[in-house]
């Protein structure tokens, strides 16, 4: 196996499988970020006199085509190669010979595969960032055209009072507005370069880290080199913490769904598209959609807490439990991502029924309104409660149903402009731009 620590002994082939374990898996999802570090770290050796002004250009050429070969999807670890950064040095020294071992001067695998990782959550976050947007919209979208439809709300899974579309379809985006402030304080927290730290001690080199930082685009560097790598396992853990408020979200979200379907409610029709049916009961058509979306989401809060145990009681400096945290962490984004996808799909084609208040058994969530109005025309508030409460007793409440909320937020004034006014604050302050506009100079 090639190994960029070896030396003049063999390691046994069972200590060698045990301790690989997925890492050549996992590394697959960092390799175009591996190639982004290697590119800004060869061009700040190059102006510090560490690679030549004549050996970069080869250097950057064959990077730049081994970047080409991940976004076709076609890059590979080899058979008895380690991990990324092994792979990616033999490809170099195949084509370039020694130049290309010349690559990993002043760095070490430990500030490697951080910039890897914080790169790869980077890219992963703005992806993240434009399927909750995706979502968001639809929900607005959903709200504004549902919003003179009522229905019940509910508190201890008892009717309570009345609710409308327009209120649950836009609890969720404003739900999401939150959800976003999270992950703009993990993308704030990601976009931190720790190239340079090495194994977390620096260097000997006379590294230019500020040149790298503007290289990628990162907002700031971490300049601690010994916290540069205390940041291992924190990042992830305070990066699943964010999409874990996005997991919870869709979850509830999809629970409602599933609950409102049901012919015991049946607030809302699912399209038949989106439904599965059953071996033996024909007139089935289950939301397994929603029920997966629940599953995978309330498997993705527990993420933060995963990675909590495996890095929470490691003293400073780098150690090999930090592996497993990639298998937990990286596949948790296309999970999320998926999610979003499908619950954005179902919600611009879900139907609801406009006649629910209709049924006489929703008549009493008109009682506060009742109550209110008494209170209003000057009789004490709780005397018009009692007088209420025994007319509903005696089955002689008849409900008025027609309803004019005005106050921020509520049936009648919705307040979605200002929700969406918040998300586009939010979206605006993650700043992308710089870190896109810095990855495509990097490559041209």
């Amino acid at each position: 196996m090639n190994k960029l620590w070896e030396k003049d002994f063999e390691v046994n082939s069972e200590i060698e499988r045990f301790t690989v374990g997925r890492d050549r898996e996992m590394d697959l999802y960092l390799a175009p970020y591996d190639v982004l570090g290697s590119i800004a770290h060869i061009t700040m050796l190059a102006s510090i006199g560490l690679i030549s002004k004549d050996e970069l250009p080869l250097l950057l050429k064959e990077l730049k085509d081994i970047y080409a070969i991940c976004q076709r999807g076609e890059f590979q670890i080899e058979d008895g190669v380690e991990d990324v950064h092994s792979q990616v040095e033999l490809m170099l020294t195949r084509r370039l010979g020694d130049i290309g071992k010349k690559i990993h001067s002043g760095r070490s695998r430990n500030d490697q595969v951080l910039v890897d990782l914080k790169l790869f959550i980077r890219q992963q976050i703005m992806e993240i960032a434009d399927g909750v947007l995706i979502l968001f919209e639809e929900l607005i979208s959903k709200s504004e055209q549902y919003k003179q439809v009522l229905m019940p709300g509910y508190t201890h899974l008892q009717i309570a009072m009345p609710s409308s579309f327009g209120l649950w379809f836009g609890a969720y985006a404003e739900s999401l507005v939150d959800d976003m402030q999270f992950l703009q304080a993990a993308y704030k927290m990601t976009n931190r370069n720790p190239l340079g730290s090495a194994a977390g001690y620096g260097s000997s080199f006379p590294l230019n880290r500020q040149m790298t930082t503007d290289l990628l685009g990162f907002d700031s560097m971490n300049y601690n080199v010994v916290y540069a790598q205390m940041g291992r396992g924190k990042t992830e853990r305070n990066v699943g913490f964010a999409l874990a408020t996005i997991a919870g979200t869709l979850a509830k979200l999809a629970f409602d769904a599933c609950l409102f379907n049901s012919q015991n409610f049946s607030f809302i029709r699912l399209p038949k598209e989106c439904t599965t049916g059953s071996s033996i009961m024909p007139h089935k058509k289950n939301p397994d959609v929603f029920e997966l979306i629940r599953a995978k989401c309330n498997k993705l809060q527990a993420l933060p807490q995963q990675v909590t145990l495996i890095m929470n009681n490691l003293p400073i400096g780098y150690f090999r439990d930090l592996q497993i945290i990639k298998e937990v962490f990286l596949p948790a984004f296309d999970e999320l991502k998926d999610c979003l996808q499908m619950t954005a799909y179902i919600i611009n084609k879900i139907e609801v029924r406009e006649d629910i208040l209709d049924n006489s058994i929703y008549d009493a969530i008109f009682s506060v309104e009742e109550v209110n109005r008494l209170a209003a025309e000057g009789m004490p508030f709780r005397d018009a409660y009692k007088k209420v409460g025994l007319e509903i007793e005696a089955g002689l409440f008849h409900p008025d149903k027609d309803i004019h909320h005005t106050h921020e937020g509520s049936i009648g004034n919705l307040c979605n402009d200002n929700i969406k006014e918040l998300m586009r604050q939010t979206l605006d302050g993650f700043g992308f731009q710089q870190a896109v506009c810095a990855v495509k100079k990097l490559l041209a």
